[in-house]
């Protein structure tokens, strides 16, 4: 023989997590076709393959999960001896071939020019169909994930990728590309322009991993904002209930491995006082007790309303009584000391009054009897 077929195909790993060329048969020039055992399939057991030019056009061909090439290449003595025994029976690793039916393998030959055409129009058609219904069904998927689109600031991003790789594995998502895939229905914002990006640089056929380790990059926030508003975060009006399960969102999305009891106190540490007060501390198990208690309390919250109102009237009856002790205008300038008591009833008022009528009458009695003396 002077060469050989080797049918090259895309093939995911073990794990499910990547991808490995395989040859899954070789072809004769007579039209045979002999198939290669599963577990001598991965190209990395056939060396003298890997090391042809061949293989080097086959691998920058095959990029995607699945795809086929039919390649001949032409017999040199290292890959006689790998494949071929003294009397030309096919073989690998003195292990030898089994040669596939008919009815397995619809194979010919030497396909002509014509029928080479047809045969990657095809190709090209079932991938296209495939790719058509596994973006499909990776739409129908990402509805039913427990996790909300991802904005750029509104989530840990170290917790959601982590959370988007759980529901990743509760429904058997293992292939990178998928994950890429699937990982656009959640993009919201400038992270939309992020996935954009990293499509151009590293297009879908990259590793999760890169992707995986950019995002994080990209999103984290190493400040301190976000921790400070949330073991800040109080409650200041309408449900206590609701004002809980929103710090400890806030809480597990900066700190997710925090302990028990220290989400319970800092939760508790944002109730108002007299809410907090009323609840056994040590009673408290989980959050779901604290929620209970305070779900008991709700009613406090009308009731302190009512109390600061009542509080408030107290406080503004009692500064108008304080307003009232003002000393004295009309004692303080008659520099009789500091008397509290109203004007209107001031005695110096009258007595002043009273004063100034005399001064005015004797002033005209004086003048009158002045007159009378010149007539005289």
């Amino acid at each position: 023989m002077e060469k050989l077929r080797f049918d090259f195909m895309v093939k995911p790993s073990a794990d499910g997590k990547s991808n490995t060329i395989c040859i899954t048969s070789i072809g004769t020039p007579e039209g045979k076709v002999f198939e290669m055992p599963q577990e001598y399939q991965p190209v990395n057991l056939h060396q003298v393959i890997c090391n042809t030019s061949n293989y080097v056009k086959v691998k920058k061909t095959l990029i995607k999960r699945h795809q086929i090439r039919r390649i001949w290449i032409t017999l040199t003595k290292d890959i006689s001896d790998v494949y071929l025994d003294e009397e030309q029976n096919l073989q690998f690793n003195d292990f030898y071939l089994e040669e596939i039916s008919e009815e397995r393998n619809n194979t010919e030959p030497m396909p002509s020019g014509s029928n080479k055409t047809l045969e990657e129009l095809l190709e090209r058609l079932l991938e296209s169909k495939q790719t058509k219904s596994e973006t499909q069904n990776l739409g129908k998927i990402a509805r039913d994930f427990t996790i909300e689109k991802f904005t750029g600031r509104n989530l840990n991003p170290y917790q959601w990728i982590k959370n988007f790789n759980k529901e990743c594995e509760r429904f058997q998502i293992k292939e990178d590309r998928k994950k890429i895939e699937i990982l656009k229905n959640f993009m919201e914002n400038s992270s939309i322009d992020w996935y954009s990006c990293m499509i151009m640089k590293f297009t879908v056929e990259s590793e999760w991993e890169q992707w995986e380790r950019n995002f994080c990059e990209t999103f984290a926030n190493k400040g301190w904002s976000p921790i400070r508003y949330a073991f800040a975060f109080k409650y200041q009006a309408g449900s206590l209930l609701d004002y809980a399960l929103k710090k400890e969102k806030l809480i597990l999305e900066v700190r997710k491995t925090i302990d028990t009891g220290t989400l319970i106190d800092l939760i508790a540490f944002g109730l108002p006082s007299y809410v907090a007060d009323k609840i056994d501390r040590g009673t408290l198990v989980s959050t779901e007790d604290l929620y209970n208690n305070i779900g008991q309390l709700e009613h406090l919250v009308g009731r302190n309303k009512y109390d600061k109102k009542n509080t408030t009237q107290y406080s503004d009856t009692k500064q108008k009584k304080t307003e009232e002790k003002k000393p004295c205008s009309i004692c303080v300038k008659e520099k009789k000391g500091k008397r509290y008591h109203s004007e209107e009833n001031c005695w110096f008022k009258n007595k002043n009054q009273t004063s100034v009528v005399k001064t005015v009458n004797n002033s005209e009695l004086e003048v009158e009897l002045n007159e009378e003396n010149q007539k005289n």
